[in-house]
């Protein structure tokens, strides 16, 4: 049952947001629609956002007049809930490293160096293992690249298929480590432990065993960051279009 924290709210349904696209323009703040359209749903239901960004961002977009997004919302997921907040508290946070261990990582990224120096490739800049709270990415080339050779390695990895070997290597030899290998952008890879998508943030609502879970996000499609907790059959997922649409689709399902 739903605890005495949300006792006086007389529901058992939570609803879950993606941030850019969803609740925002992408990298842009809440509009007073917006605001009232939340203020509205949290008399009615549970409310939280899930994003992929960092707190610092995040709050960048969803703090306005002052106010503060962790306060504001029931729930408070960021890094797809590696950093958690439940009623303005902090729940228990994750971390890579924490999960993998410095015992493993140093051999992971002994090897990551040692392959990225033997690649023979036209260029090599800077920055190649970029160490981040919930992942690792890895760059042959460097993230320290301009944009015309960022341009002229994803020309030369499409022909010769650098982060596919690289990646299938990693596989084969850290087999037990139980991470995923993401191909994206133009020059890298990431790195990050199974499950770590914006799944992550449902274990921590689970001990409240709410009647429904509802996701609302813009990139539900295969592929998209949002397409794992809007799939997931433990929420029933909102497609939307941008936030006019978010608040449309709201005022239907909590009239």
């Amino acid at each position: 049952m739903v605890s005495a924290a949300f006792a006086d709210r007389l529901t058992k349904k939570l609803v879950l947001f993606d941030v850019d696209g969803t609740l925002t323009p992408a990298r842009q703040a809440l509009s007073p629609e917006m605001i009232a359209a939340l203020d509205d749903l949290r008399k009615k239901a549970i409310v939280g956002f899930v994003g992929g960004s960092d707190l610092v961002k995040i709050s960048e977009q969803l703090s306005v007049n002052g106010s503060n997004a962790v306060d504001d919302f029931d729930y408070a997921f960021a890094e797809n809930g590696l950093t958690a907040y439940k009623l303005g508290k902090p729940l228990e946070s994750q971390s890579f490293i924490k999960f993998l261990g410095e015992d493993r990582y140093k051999p992971l990224v002994n090897f990551i160096l040692h392959y990225v120096a033997d690649m023979d490739i036209p260029i090599k800049r800077g920055t190649f293992v970029e160490f981040r709270n919930g992942m690792v990415n890895v760059s042959p080339i460097g993230r320290n690249a301009t944009i015309e050779e960022r341009l002229a390695f994803q020309a030369y990895d499409q022909k010769h298929g650098l982060r596919g070997a690289f990646v299938k290597a990693l596989q084969e030899k850290f087999p037990d480590y139980g991470l995923t290998y993401s191909i994206g952008g133009q020059i890298s890879f990431d790195i990050f432990p199974n499950g770590w998508d914006k799944t992550y943030a449902l274990r921590h609502v689970e001990d409240e065993e709410f009647d429904e879970i509802h996701f609302f996000g813009d990139k539900t499609y295969k592929g998209g960051n949002d397409y794992e907790i809007f799939s997931d059959p433990r929420t029933i997922g909102h497609s939307v279009t941008s936030p006019a649409d978010t608040i449309r689709i709201l005022a239907e399902l909590f009239p």
